[in-house]
């Protein structure tokens, strides 16, 4: 019997196409979750930090501090995500599971 996402005996190669489709779209849709988490979190940690007295308005101090903030929280998020990418591809590639990427 085929397996909707293994590599099962049987497996027609339009249940493969789908099943690797199926992948693909949970892949995206992680992806998509763990921006609006990210970009929750700076949100909810640039505020916090930025607008200690919230008002109608921000001021100017207080839109440079966003600014900043998320400015650098991005950065920070960036260069761990590209450390991240580097270090798995060089576990991989010194498992021979495959070539490493550069960045």
């Amino acid at each position: 019997m085929a397996s909707l996402f293994g590599g099962s005996t049987g497996a027609t190669p339009d249940q493969r196409q789908q099943a690797e489709q199926i992948k693909l779209q949970v892949q995206q849709e992680l992806a998509v979750a763990g921006a609006q988490q990210l970009i929750n979190k700076i949100t909810d940690n640039c505020f916090t930090k930025c607008v200690t007295r919230p008002g109608t308005s921000l001021g100017s101090s207080e839109e440079r501090c966003l600014s900043q903030c998320m400015t650098l929280y991005m950065a920070a998020f960036d260069q761990t995500s590209k450390s991240y990418v580097a270090r798995v591809s060089r576990e991989r590639a010194g498992n021979g599971a495959g070539a490493g990427v550069s960045l």
